[in-house]
């Protein structure tokens, strides 16, 4: 079961999210806060499995929220559900280290499957979002310059960088490199392990910045 804590200012819209989220058998909403701040203050007792999250709100933003919640629990599963597709916001929310970034106008299908995406460790960004996300966020590798952090690659990872850089998902790639999805989720950890990085979101983040500046 998918133990999930409600994070918007408004109360129609976490009954609304509670209601369809539940009609699925494999999850449970466990909490609800009206901003960041009580949200902080009941992860502790609630424990959930993901945290959907707003980005405007009174007392404490979504944004603020993430930090502070991330600093003390890297670990946390936060996916941003929010009206506002602003550059800027889906910038930080990833930066910051959120899984996921949605507009509320996803559907219910969509949004469950996001967040057992989620939960099984995967990001997830809806339409639109990624492109986004790519041409705001600088590459994160701290204190490596371009030419070592390609060095650092065997040519086999470099291909699987540039296809996480285009988008593809491990079954894509597989598919144009000829292998297993399980070979290509161990290129994945190991070039995540190589260069410093996060998640795939943040490799792919970087990895659109390293090659659009080497053409």
């Amino acid at each position: 079961m998918i133990q999930i804590l409600l994070v918007d200012d408004q109360h129609i819209i976490r009954q609304g999210l509670k209601t369809m989220l539940e009609s699925n058998h494999d999850m449970q909403i466990v909490g609800e806060a009206e901003n960041g701040q009580r949200a902080i203050e009941q992860i502790s007792s609630l424990e959930p499995d993901i945290i959907l999250m707003d980005i405007r709100m009174p007392v404490m933003d979504g944004v603020a929220a993430t930090r502070e919640i991330l600093k003390a629990s890297p670990d946390r599963k936060i996916l941003i559900l929010t009206t506002f597709d602003d550059d800027e916001y889906v910038s930080q929310a990833m930066r910051l280290g959120a899984k996921g970034y949605l507009l509320k106008d996803t559907e219910p299908d969509e949004l469950a499957m996001a967040i057992r995406a989620i939960y099984k460790g995967h990001t997830h960004l809806g339409p639109g979002l990624f492109e986004k996300a790519l041409t705001v966020t600088e590459p994160t590798v701290p204190n490596t310059p371009l030419s070592l952090a390609l060095a650092q690659l065997p040519p086999r990872e470099l291909e699987v960088l540039k296809l996480i850089a285009e988008g593809s998902n491990n079954r894509e790639i597989a598919e144009v490199l000829f292998l297993s999805e399980n070979t290509v989720k161990n290129y994945v950890t190991n070039i995540l392990s190589r260069l410093n990085l996060r998640d795939r979101t943040q490799a792919a983040l970087f990895a659109h910045s390293l090659f659009r500046d080497r053409r």
